[in-house]
């Protein structure tokens, strides 16, 4: 399993990034897919997911509204759409699958939002 996040950056407060996610060595197109993000100093913590077809997503509180996912299987890929961004949302992104009850982790891809 490789997942590969690309698309991070600075941008400032107000701005809009597109994070991609590039998937291989599983069947793409037969899972769900995640986003998480790690602020410094903080934890991990659960951004959003998108179910194996893309016909449903769930965020968290903290970017509904804001952030969008979506997914492309004929390319096997997902996308994470951050719009209206905050300093808070600045961390590492990072996407993630679930196989057979182990998760696998991209490498990160690091937002900076600044004021």
């Amino acid at each position: 399993v490789q997942l590969q996040a690309s698309g991070g950056g600075l941008v400032q407060a107000g701005g809009s990034l597109r994070l991609s996610c590039a998937a291989s060595g599983f069947t793409f197109s037969a899972v769900g897919m995640g986003w998480f993000r790690q602020a410094p100093g903080k934890e991990r913590e659960f951004v959003g997911q998108i179910n194996w077809s893309g016909s449903s997503a769930a965020y968290a509180d903290s970017v509904k509204g804001r952030f969008t996912i979506s997914r492309d299987n004929a390319k096997n890929m997902v996308f994470l759409q951050m719009n209206s961004l905050k300093p808070e949302d600045t961390a590492v992104y990072y996407c993630a699958v679930e196989i057979t009850s182990r998760r696998y982790w991209g490498q990160g891809t690091l937002v900076t939002v600044s004021n």
